[in-house]
Protein backbone atom coordinates (compact mmCIF):
# COMPACT_ATOMS: atom_id res chain seq x y z
CA UNK A 1 0.00 0.00 0.00
CA UNK A 2 1.21 3.94 -0.36
CA UNK A 3 2.16 5.76 2.66
CA UNK A 4 2.29 9.65 1.51
CA UNK A 5 4.14 12.03 3.71
CA UNK A 6 4.00 15.81 3.84
CA UNK A 7 6.73 18.33 4.09
CA UNK A 8 7.51 21.76 4.16
CA UNK A 9 11.01 22.92 3.49
CA UNK A 10 12.88 26.11 4.83
CA UNK A 11 11.00 28.85 2.45
CA UNK A 12 7.38 27.28 3.35
CA UNK A 13 7.48 24.96 0.52
CA UNK A 14 5.21 21.77 0.42
CA UNK A 15 5.57 18.36 -1.48
CA UNK A 16 4.36 15.28 -0.37
CA UNK A 17 6.48 12.31 -0.54
CA UNK A 18 5.18 8.94 -1.87
CA UNK A 19 6.59 5.45 -0.67
CA UNK A 20 4.74 2.35 -2.55
CA UNK A 21 5.49 -0.71 -0.56
CA UNK A 22 3.66 -4.50 -1.54
CA UNK A 23 4.97 -7.41 -0.30
CA UNK A 24 7.62 -9.38 -2.31
CA UNK A 25 8.82 -6.00 -4.24
CA UNK A 26 11.07 -3.75 -3.45
CA UNK A 27 9.87 -0.05 -2.29
CA UNK A 28 9.39 2.21 -4.79
CA UNK A 29 9.44 6.32 -3.71
CA UNK A 30 8.41 9.72 -5.38
CA UNK A 31 8.37 13.37 -4.51
CA UNK A 32 5.73 15.41 -5.79
CA UNK A 33 4.66 19.31 -5.42
CA UNK A 34 0.49 18.66 -5.66
CA UNK A 35 -1.09 16.13 -3.62
CA UNK A 36 -3.38 15.32 -6.21
CA UNK A 37 0.38 14.04 -8.55
CA UNK A 38 1.74 12.08 -6.00
CA UNK A 39 -1.91 10.27 -5.57
CA UNK A 40 -2.29 9.19 -9.31
CA UNK A 41 1.47 8.22 -9.18
CA UNK A 42 0.94 6.08 -6.11
CA UNK A 43 -2.66 4.38 -7.67
CA UNK A 44 -0.88 3.58 -11.12
CA UNK A 45 2.45 2.29 -9.80
CA UNK A 46 0.66 -0.50 -7.25
CA UNK A 47 -1.78 -1.61 -10.31
CA UNK A 48 1.94 -1.68 -12.74
CA UNK A 49 2.98 -3.23 -10.00
CA UNK A 50 0.45 -5.86 -9.42
CA UNK A 51 0.20 -6.43 -13.48
CA UNK A 52 4.07 -6.95 -13.58
CA UNK A 53 4.28 -3.84 -15.84
CA UNK A 54 6.41 -1.16 -13.52
CA UNK A 55 9.69 -3.30 -13.21
CA UNK A 56 10.02 -3.86 -16.98
CA UNK A 57 9.12 -0.08 -17.40
CA UNK A 58 11.97 1.09 -14.93
CA UNK A 59 14.47 -1.37 -16.22
CA UNK A 60 13.53 0.55 -20.02
CA UNK A 61 14.55 3.81 -18.38
CA UNK A 62 17.66 2.55 -16.59
CA UNK A 63 19.29 1.47 -19.85
CA UNK A 64 19.82 3.00 -23.45
CA UNK A 65 19.74 1.38 -26.83
CA UNK A 66 24.25 1.50 -26.43
CA UNK A 67 23.70 -0.31 -23.56
CA UNK A 68 21.50 -3.03 -25.23
CA UNK A 69 23.91 -3.22 -28.74
CA UNK A 70 27.25 -3.43 -26.62
CA UNK A 71 25.45 -5.97 -24.56
CA UNK A 72 24.52 -7.96 -26.88
CA UNK A 73 27.65 -7.68 -29.60
CA UNK A 74 29.60 -8.63 -25.94
CA UNK A 75 27.63 -11.92 -25.13
CA UNK A 76 24.94 -13.08 -28.07
CA UNK A 77 27.11 -12.27 -31.66
CA UNK A 78 29.88 -14.31 -30.86
CA UNK A 79 27.44 -17.48 -30.65
CA UNK A 80 26.33 -16.46 -33.81
CA UNK A 81 28.08 -17.88 -37.31
CA UNK A 82 31.24 -16.13 -37.93
CA UNK A 83 30.35 -14.90 -41.63
CA UNK A 84 26.99 -12.71 -39.99
CA UNK A 85 28.80 -11.66 -37.52
CA UNK A 86 31.00 -8.83 -39.61
CA UNK A 87 27.66 -7.51 -41.20
CA UNK A 88 25.88 -7.37 -38.54
CA UNK A 89 28.70 -5.44 -35.99
CA UNK A 90 28.17 -2.85 -39.26
CA UNK A 91 24.78 -3.05 -38.82
CA UNK A 92 23.84 -2.72 -35.36
CA UNK A 93 27.22 0.12 -35.12
CA UNK A 94 25.11 2.28 -37.25
CA UNK A 95 21.77 2.28 -35.17
CA UNK A 96 23.83 2.77 -32.07
CA UNK A 97 25.79 6.08 -33.56
CA UNK A 98 22.41 7.20 -34.48
CA UNK A 99 19.95 6.46 -31.32
CA UNK A 100 22.37 4.92 -29.36
CA UNK A 101 22.27 7.70 -26.50
CA UNK A 102 17.93 6.95 -25.88
CA UNK A 103 16.55 4.96 -23.26
CA UNK A 104 14.64 2.10 -24.61
CA UNK A 105 11.36 3.16 -23.21
CA UNK A 106 12.01 6.16 -25.83
CA UNK A 107 12.70 3.69 -28.76
CA UNK A 108 9.14 3.55 -30.18
CA UNK A 109 8.06 2.26 -33.67
CA UNK A 110 7.55 5.55 -34.83
CA UNK A 111 11.51 6.74 -33.82
CA UNK A 112 12.78 3.19 -35.66
CA UNK A 113 10.14 3.88 -38.79
CA UNK A 114 11.58 7.66 -38.99
CA UNK A 115 15.13 5.80 -39.31
CA UNK A 116 14.18 3.22 -41.42
CA UNK A 117 13.57 5.91 -43.73
CA UNK A 118 16.74 7.31 -43.06
CA UNK A 119 18.59 4.64 -43.75
CA UNK A 120 16.79 3.94 -46.89
CA UNK A 121 17.66 7.75 -47.97
CA UNK A 122 21.28 7.47 -47.00
CA UNK A 123 24.30 7.55 -49.46
CA UNK A 124 25.96 4.60 -49.54
CA UNK A 125 29.94 5.28 -49.02
CA UNK A 126 31.77 3.55 -51.74
CA UNK A 127 34.26 0.49 -51.64
CA UNK A 128 36.11 1.68 -55.33
CA UNK A 129 40.02 2.61 -53.78
CA UNK A 130 39.66 5.68 -56.74
CA UNK A 131 36.70 7.58 -55.79
CA UNK A 132 36.69 9.37 -59.32
CA UNK A 133 35.84 6.24 -61.07
CA UNK A 134 33.60 5.23 -58.17
CA UNK A 135 30.72 5.57 -59.92
CA UNK A 136 27.29 7.42 -59.10
CA UNK A 137 26.10 7.58 -55.79
CA UNK A 138 24.23 4.78 -54.52
CA UNK A 139 21.58 4.14 -51.49
CA UNK A 140 20.59 0.98 -49.54
CA UNK A 141 18.69 -1.80 -51.10
CA UNK A 142 15.40 -2.69 -49.40
CA UNK A 143 16.66 -5.96 -48.90
CA UNK A 144 19.80 -4.57 -47.39
CA UNK A 145 17.27 -2.12 -45.04
CA UNK A 146 14.98 -5.01 -44.00
CA UNK A 147 18.88 -6.82 -42.57
CA UNK A 148 19.25 -3.66 -40.48
CA UNK A 149 16.13 -3.69 -39.23
CA UNK A 150 16.58 -7.82 -38.80
CA UNK A 151 19.52 -7.05 -36.49
CA UNK A 152 18.12 -4.52 -34.18
CA UNK A 153 15.13 -6.51 -34.08
CA UNK A 154 16.80 -9.35 -32.54
CA UNK A 155 18.55 -7.34 -29.76
CA UNK A 156 15.04 -6.49 -28.57
CA UNK A 157 13.83 -9.93 -28.87
CA UNK A 158 16.97 -10.88 -26.41
CA UNK A 159 16.02 -7.70 -24.02
CA UNK A 160 12.17 -9.44 -23.54
CA UNK A 161 12.83 -12.97 -23.19
CA UNK A 162 15.96 -13.29 -21.45
CA UNK A 163 17.57 -10.06 -19.53
CA UNK A 164 13.87 -8.39 -19.02
CA UNK A 165 15.02 -4.89 -20.10
CA UNK A 166 12.24 -4.03 -21.52
CA UNK A 167 8.65 -5.70 -22.33
CA UNK A 168 8.11 -5.03 -26.12
CA UNK A 169 9.66 -5.34 -29.35
CA UNK A 170 9.18 -2.18 -30.97
CA UNK A 171 10.29 -3.73 -34.33
CA UNK A 172 7.37 -5.55 -34.61
CA UNK A 173 5.06 -2.53 -35.18
CA UNK A 174 7.53 -1.25 -37.82
CA UNK A 175 6.63 -1.91 -41.55
CA UNK A 176 9.72 -3.39 -43.71
CA UNK A 177 10.54 -2.24 -46.81
CA UNK A 178 8.86 -4.20 -49.92
CA UNK A 179 11.51 -6.07 -51.70
CA UNK A 180 11.71 -6.91 -55.24
CA UNK A 181 10.48 -10.35 -56.71
CA UNK A 182 13.56 -13.01 -56.90
CA UNK A 183 15.37 -12.28 -59.74
CA UNK A 184 15.12 -15.78 -62.24
CA UNK A 185 17.80 -15.51 -64.99
CA UNK A 186 18.67 -19.18 -66.71
CA UNK A 187 20.25 -20.24 -69.42
CA UNK A 188 18.52 -20.93 -72.44
CA UNK A 189 19.71 -24.06 -74.81
CA UNK A 190 21.16 -21.86 -76.65
CA UNK A 191 23.05 -19.65 -74.28
CA UNK A 192 23.87 -23.42 -71.90
CA UNK A 193 25.41 -24.82 -75.30
CA UNK A 194 27.93 -21.98 -76.09
CA UNK A 195 28.72 -21.08 -71.80
CA UNK A 196 29.58 -24.99 -71.79
CA UNK A 197 31.55 -25.09 -75.18
CA UNK A 198 33.87 -22.12 -73.71
CA UNK A 199 33.96 -23.72 -70.17
CA UNK A 200 35.23 -26.05 -72.21
CA UNK A 201 38.02 -24.39 -73.92
CA UNK A 202 39.16 -22.58 -70.65
CA UNK A 203 42.63 -22.22 -69.93
CA UNK A 204 41.08 -23.14 -66.20
CA UNK A 205 40.42 -26.53 -66.19
CA UNK A 206 38.71 -26.35 -62.53
CA UNK A 207 36.39 -24.10 -64.56
CA UNK A 208 33.94 -26.74 -66.56
CA UNK A 209 33.44 -29.34 -63.76
CA UNK A 210 32.75 -26.45 -61.07
CA UNK A 211 30.37 -25.30 -63.59
CA UNK A 212 28.68 -28.79 -64.53
CA UNK A 213 28.51 -29.50 -60.57
CA UNK A 214 26.57 -25.90 -60.27
CA UNK A 215 23.96 -26.74 -63.36
CA UNK A 216 23.55 -30.18 -62.05
CA UNK A 217 22.76 -30.46 -58.22
CA UNK A 218 21.91 -26.46 -57.81
CA UNK A 219 24.34 -25.90 -55.42
CA UNK A 220 25.76 -22.72 -54.34
CA UNK A 221 28.72 -21.41 -55.38
CA UNK A 222 30.62 -21.38 -51.70
CA UNK A 223 29.00 -24.75 -51.46
CA UNK A 224 31.08 -26.36 -54.16
CA UNK A 225 34.04 -24.56 -53.73
CA UNK A 226 34.27 -25.79 -50.26
CA UNK A 227 33.31 -29.13 -51.28
CA UNK A 228 36.05 -31.80 -49.85
CA UNK A 229 36.77 -35.38 -51.00
CA UNK A 230 35.33 -37.11 -47.82
CA UNK A 231 31.96 -35.44 -48.43
CA UNK A 232 31.81 -37.33 -51.78
CA UNK A 233 30.33 -40.97 -51.73
CA UNK A 234 30.79 -41.82 -55.74
CA UNK A 235 29.59 -45.08 -54.45
CA UNK A 236 25.82 -44.07 -53.59
CA UNK A 237 26.41 -41.18 -56.03
CA UNK A 238 26.05 -38.42 -53.26
CA UNK A 239 27.64 -35.11 -51.83
CA UNK A 240 26.96 -33.88 -48.08
CA UNK A 241 27.08 -30.79 -47.45
CA UNK A 242 27.77 -30.14 -43.50
CA UNK A 243 27.90 -26.29 -44.16
CA UNK A 244 24.98 -24.53 -45.65
CA UNK A 245 23.79 -21.57 -45.58
CA UNK A 246 20.12 -21.90 -42.94
CA UNK A 247 22.63 -24.09 -41.35
CA UNK A 248 21.16 -27.38 -41.83
CA UNK A 249 22.67 -30.76 -43.76
CA UNK A 250 21.75 -31.33 -47.10
CA UNK A 251 22.73 -34.20 -49.62
CA UNK A 252 23.52 -33.42 -53.08
CA UNK A 253 22.45 -36.31 -55.32
CA UNK A 254 25.02 -36.72 -58.03
CA UNK A 255 24.66 -37.93 -61.93
CA UNK A 256 25.17 -37.80 -65.30
CA UNK A 257 28.31 -34.97 -66.60
CA UNK A 258 28.65 -34.68 -63.10
CA UNK A 259 29.34 -37.47 -61.61
CA UNK A 260 31.57 -38.36 -64.52
CA UNK A 261 33.75 -35.70 -63.69
CA UNK A 262 34.07 -36.43 -59.86
CA UNK A 263 34.66 -39.96 -60.80
CA UNK A 264 37.45 -38.85 -63.43
CA UNK A 265 38.83 -35.87 -61.02
CA UNK A 266 39.02 -38.50 -58.22
CA UNK A 267 41.60 -40.87 -59.83
CA UNK A 268 44.17 -37.59 -59.50
CA UNK A 269 43.62 -36.04 -55.79
CA UNK A 270 46.59 -33.95 -55.02
CA UNK A 271 47.80 -34.96 -51.76
CA UNK A 272 48.13 -31.81 -50.12
CA UNK A 273 44.57 -31.27 -49.53
CA UNK A 274 41.33 -32.75 -49.46
CA UNK A 275 39.34 -29.88 -51.53
CA UNK A 276 38.18 -30.94 -54.90
CA UNK A 277 38.70 -27.58 -56.24
CA UNK A 278 42.10 -26.20 -54.54
CA UNK A 279 43.98 -23.28 -55.09
CA UNK A 280 46.58 -23.56 -57.14
CA UNK A 281 49.47 -21.69 -55.33
CA UNK A 282 47.45 -21.97 -51.87
CA UNK A 283 45.92 -25.30 -51.81
CA UNK A 284 44.22 -25.16 -48.17
CA UNK A 285 42.15 -22.23 -49.85
CA UNK A 286 39.30 -22.94 -52.82
CA UNK A 287 40.14 -21.59 -56.43
CA UNK A 288 38.82 -18.15 -57.14
CA UNK A 289 36.92 -19.02 -60.54
CA UNK A 290 35.60 -15.47 -60.73
CA UNK A 291 38.32 -14.28 -63.98
CA UNK A 292 38.00 -17.74 -65.76
CA UNK A 293 34.04 -17.59 -65.51
CA UNK A 294 33.53 -13.66 -66.81
CA UNK A 295 36.02 -14.74 -69.35
CA UNK A 296 33.73 -18.00 -70.40
CA UNK A 297 30.88 -15.60 -70.45
CA UNK A 298 32.19 -12.70 -72.49
CA UNK A 299 33.62 -15.65 -75.52
CA UNK A 300 30.14 -16.70 -75.17
CA UNK A 301 28.41 -13.58 -76.32
CA UNK A 302 26.40 -13.86 -72.71
CA UNK A 303 25.33 -10.54 -71.00
CA UNK A 304 23.85 -10.20 -67.31
CA UNK A 305 24.78 -13.66 -66.01
CA UNK A 306 26.18 -14.25 -62.55
CA UNK A 307 27.92 -17.40 -61.00
CA UNK A 308 24.49 -17.52 -58.42
CA UNK A 309 22.54 -17.78 -61.48
CA UNK A 310 23.71 -21.31 -62.35
CA UNK A 311 21.83 -22.06 -59.65
CA UNK A 312 18.53 -20.28 -60.74
CA UNK A 313 19.07 -22.36 -64.29
CA UNK A 314 19.35 -25.73 -62.12
CA UNK A 315 15.96 -24.41 -60.40
CA UNK A 316 14.37 -23.37 -63.98
CA UNK A 317 15.37 -26.76 -65.68
CA UNK A 318 14.07 -28.69 -62.62
CA UNK A 319 10.47 -26.75 -62.89
CA UNK A 320 10.24 -27.08 -67.08
CA UNK A 321 10.95 -31.08 -66.36
CA UNK A 322 8.05 -31.74 -64.10
CA UNK A 323 9.45 -30.84 -60.38
CA UNK A 324 6.93 -29.70 -58.24
CA UNK A 325 8.05 -26.80 -55.89
CA UNK A 326 8.33 -28.54 -52.67
CA UNK A 327 11.10 -31.09 -54.95
CA UNK A 328 12.58 -28.19 -56.23
CA UNK A 329 13.19 -26.41 -52.75
CA UNK A 330 14.37 -29.90 -51.28
CA UNK A 331 16.97 -30.26 -53.55
CA UNK A 332 18.08 -26.20 -53.57
CA UNK A 333 18.07 -26.47 -49.32
CA UNK A 334 14.99 -23.97 -49.16
CA UNK A 335 13.17 -24.48 -45.43
CA UNK A 336 9.96 -22.69 -46.88
CA UNK A 337 8.16 -22.96 -50.17
CA UNK A 338 8.53 -18.51 -50.70
CA UNK A 339 12.35 -18.72 -51.74
CA UNK A 340 11.13 -21.06 -55.14
CA UNK A 341 7.58 -19.89 -55.71
CA UNK A 342 9.85 -17.39 -58.56
CA UNK A 343 9.94 -20.45 -60.77
CA UNK A 344 6.22 -21.33 -60.47
CA UNK A 345 5.55 -20.26 -64.00
CA UNK A 346 8.11 -22.64 -65.75
CA UNK A 347 5.93 -25.33 -64.27
CA UNK A 348 2.55 -24.62 -65.61
CA UNK A 349 2.53 -26.99 -68.65
CA UNK A 350 3.73 -29.93 -65.49
CA UNK A 351 0.41 -28.64 -63.30
CA UNK A 352 -2.09 -28.42 -65.73
CA UNK A 353 -1.21 -32.04 -66.99
CA UNK A 354 -1.91 -32.88 -63.35
CA UNK A 355 -4.92 -31.26 -63.18
CA UNK A 356 -5.85 -33.05 -66.66
CA UNK A 357 -4.89 -36.69 -65.15
CA UNK A 358 -7.20 -35.71 -62.26
CA UNK A 359 -9.84 -35.07 -63.93
CA UNK A 360 -9.78 -37.88 -66.62
CA UNK A 361 -9.85 -40.19 -63.96
CA UNK A 362 -12.52 -38.68 -61.51
CA UNK A 363 -14.56 -37.36 -64.50
CA UNK A 364 -13.73 -39.36 -67.76
CA UNK A 365 -12.63 -37.86 -70.55
CA UNK A 366 -15.96 -36.55 -71.81
CA UNK A 367 -17.71 -35.73 -68.11
CA UNK A 368 -19.75 -32.54 -68.35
Amino acid sequence: MATLTKRTDSTGATSYRVEVRLKGYPAQRATFERLTDARKWASATETAIREGRHFGTVEAKRHTLADLIDRYTRDVLPTKKAKTQGPQVTQLTWWKDQIGARTLADVTPALIAEYRDTLSREPVPSMAKDQAKAGPERTRSPATVNRYLAALSHCFTVAVKEWGWIEFNPLLKVTKPKEPRGRVRFLSDDERERFLTACRGSSNKDLYPAVILALSTGARQQEIMSLRWPQVDLARRVATLHETKNGEIRVLPLAGPALDLLRERSKVRRLDTDLIFPGHTRPAKPIDLRTPFETALKRAEIADFRWHDLRHTAASYLAMNGASLAEIAEVLGHKTLSMVKRYAHLSEAHTASVVERMNARYFGEGAK
